[in-house]
């Protein structure tokens, strides 16, 4: 019984050691040029219009571009339960602040990190385009960096939302759970 205790224990402080490694990368940006600044979708409001977690993404994107690191935005997302695409309304938000149609682009089969990964990089590799920036939330931003690099980017640089929320308490742990698969997978 002793030897489960303890085993338990240090599994659980393994846990807690992972997340708080994970929270910490995730925010600390890292600021450098690329092709593409890479943003994944999320949830669209009942209105059509990103939701205040993925505003906050397009806003940590666009000050990027309006910086000069990035000459193009590529927004991935699906149609989600909301029935909206959230590519469409993720670029509609960039031009409505001023990014240009033709520095925007979409994919619109960005059903998960894996597949939003997977697309970026045909994308890229299809225009020769070999650096990219996630903007992202802070948990996020290491397993996306993860999926990016195993899809064969050279992740330059990433920004986290400043959005921070009560269910950021349930995403954390379960970042931690997803990285370890992610880097478990081949």
């Amino acid at each position: 019984m002793r030897t489960i205790r303890w085993t338990a224990l240090l599994a659980l402080i393994t846990f807690l050691l992972a997340t708080t490694a994970l929270v910490l990368t995730g925010l600390d940006d890292k600021l450098a040029p690329a092709d593409v600044i890479v943003v994944p979708g999320n949830t669209i409001a009942p209105d059509g219009t990103p939701s205040p977690r993925l505003r906050a993404r397009l806003d940590a994107a666009l000050a990027q571009f309006q910086a000069g690191r990035a000459p193009r935005i590529l927004v991935s997302g699906a149609t989600g339960k909301e029935g909206f695409d959230e590519a469409a309304s993720m670029a509609r938000y960039l031009q409505a602040r001023g990014v240009p149609a033709g520095a925007i682009l979409e994919d619109n089969q960005g059903w998960t990190t894996d597949a939003t990964a997977r697309n970026a990089a045909l994308l890229m590799r299809a225009h020769g385009w070999r650096t990219a920036m996630v903007a992202t939330q802070y948990f996020h931003v290491p397993r996306f960096r993860l999926a990016l690099e195993r899809s064969g980017i050279d992740v330059s640089g990433n920004v986290h939302a400043p959005y921070f929320e009560l269910r950021d308490l349930y995403s954390i742990p379960r970042e931690t759970v997803g990285y370890l698969v992610y880097y478990v997978k081949s």
